[in-house]
């Protein structure tokens, strides 16, 4: 029983041992799995939990066990389990969204381009002529065309409103912009976040004498003809100082769970952290609670507050329009005097040991002009958010 199911992992190199093997069988014989209802035996996604329970004692290999537990249910799965069929294809007709259909290509290469500098006069010249709603069109403001306002369609430099954002092109976005605060007591998963983290360690004895010193103990005690004489030392903890600058809204959406997770590893790891929130790029304000509160702080007034001993993690996809970074207004949320690039060369010049952390998968990065410029920005400083990447990181900011 099984023993197809603990050669596919050991095939895949997982440290499963015999013993591990026969705990999982019986917890099987034990019925620790229920019968679903109606159903002819334990569910898949029960046997699986068990099985990783039971089998996988480090976080690190649940993707290659995936992989293992994958192609063995593809080949047969344990007697009395019961799952659904893992093989079959599903129709690409349910991935694709009917609107994609309405614009071609042709279309969306000609969709019409308005320069940088009459792109609001333009949209104001529309909304003052416009009496109706369009849709469909490559002109007034509506949906699902390839006008440069509105959304739902195609315009590489267009300023969205309304709706939620699909190419992330646009170069504005006229809403009201609510953003969601990252946990801070959320659950540290993966765990090989916060031990990445661990790399980025300079230890000092502070604060109240509170941890026994053993050695001292001892010898103290032997001098003392025996008579016990307790030594105390502060506790020695991680004296490294961070400041955390994270993006949140917009793009970031898709990674708000692996940002938190992130999060809650620095709270946990670093007793000395200050973390504030951005928008896509940093401008003259950064926020220490949800964008466009009252919890505001001048950007002037951070770079005077913490000194340079502090190390600067920046979190963000750095997808964007490319005029958020190099010119005046050119932010999507307000009227910028100044353009990003310079907010951000304020930054790296304050805390020079620096590193911006991107959870866009790598192999995109080059097809972003945004990307590109920020990458530049911090002298190629820009990691992926994974664990290689972050470890990477951490180096960096130890030297």
């Amino acid at each position: 029983m099984l023993i197809a199911f603990f050669q596919v992992l050991r095939q895949h190199r997982l440290p499963v041992s015999p013993r591990e093997l026969l705990t999982l069988i019986e917890a099987l014989l034990a019925g620790v799995l229920d019968a679903d209802q109606g159903g002819p035996g334990p569910s898949l996604d029960a046997f699986y939990h068990l099985a990783r329970a039971t089998l996988i004692k480090d976080e690190s290999l649940y993707d290659r066990f995936d992989l293992a537990f994958a192609q063995y249910v593809r080949g047969g799965v344990a007697d009395g389990v019961a799952h659904a069929d893992l093989t079959r294809d599903i129709p690409l007709d349910w991935l694709v969204q009917r609107l994609q259909s309405l614009l071609s290509d042709e279309r969306k290469k000609n969709a019409p381009l308005i320069h940088w500098d009459d792109l609001l006069k333009t949209l104001n010249e529309r909304l003052n002529e416009q009496k109706g709603r369009h849709e469909g069109g490559s002109k007034w403001v509506g949906t699902g065309g390839t006008s440069p306002f509105g959304h739902g369609g195609h315009n590489p430099q267009g300023v969205r409103i309304g709706g939620p954002g699909r190419q992330r092109q646009a170069v504005k976005v006229w809403e009201q912009r609510e953003f969601r605060d990252y946990d801070s007591d959320a659950e540290l998963h993966p765990r090989t976040l916060q031990m990445a983290l661990r790399r980025l360690r300079r230890f000092a004895r502070q604060g109240q004498a509170s941890e026994l010193a053993l050695d001292a103990t001892v010898r103290a005690t032997a001098a003392n003809a025996g008579w016990l004489d307790l030594k105390l030392v502060p506790e020695r903890r991680n004296a490294v100082k961070v400041l955390l600058l994270m993006d949140v809204g917009g793009s970031m959406d898709d990674h708000v769970q692996a940002v938190q997770n992130l999060f809650s590893a620095a709270r946990s790891e670093f007793r000395q952290l200050e973390f504030f929130y951005f928008h896509n790029c940093v401008y003259e304000h950064v926020w220490r609670s949800r964008a466009g509160s009252s919890q505001r702080l001048s950007t002037q007034e951070l770079l005077h507050t913490y000194n340079s001993d502090y190390r600067l993690i920046l979190v963000g996809d750095a997808t964007m329009s490319p005029y958020e970074i190099t010119h005046v207004g050119g932010s999507v949320a307000h009227h910028n005097a100044e353009p990003g690039a310079v907010w951000l060369g304020r930054l790296l010049q304050a805390w020079p040991r620096h590193v911006w952390l991107n959870p866009e998968p790598q192999g995109v990065w080059t097809y972003r002009p945004s990307i590109g410029l920020i990458r530049e920005l911090v002298s190629q400083r820009m990691y992926p958010l994974s664990l290689q990447g972050l470890e990477a990181a951490m180096g960096s900011l130890s030297r």
